[in-house]
């Protein structure tokens, strides 16, 4: 699954990498990285390269990659401080983390 914008911004999964990518202007930009168990997506590390911090990509990555394991039926274990902090601001997906991880992962 992949998509573009008109900001020249591309967002894939990887499956063969285990990660989520954010790519602009055709180079990689972002990515959130996970192990995939039987239920959910396990994200460990998401990291937004040098020149691109600061310009939202993260959340624009974390949002893209969230809205996969919701089309995928499967839930989601924030490891990642940065995937956790992003379900923080974002209520709209806490229903992707169980009742145990929202408290294990203080969401």
């Amino acid at each position: 699954m992949a998509t573009a914008d008109p900001d020249d911004i591309a967002l894939a999964d990887h499956p063969d990498r285990h990660r989520f990518e954010l790519h602009a202007g055709g180079k990689l930009a972002a990515y959130a990285e996970y192990n995939v168990l039987a239920n959910a997506l396990l994200f460990t590390h998401t990291e937004t390269l040098p020149g691109f911090e600061g310009r939202g990509f993260g959340s624009r990555l974390a949002a893209f990659a969230l809205d996969d394991v919701r089309a995928r039926g499967l839930g989601a274990i924030p490891v990642c401080q940065f995937i956790a902090g992003f379900l923080r601001k974002h209520p709209d997906y806490q229903d992707l983390v169980t009742p145990a991880n929202r408290r294990a992962f203080h969401i």
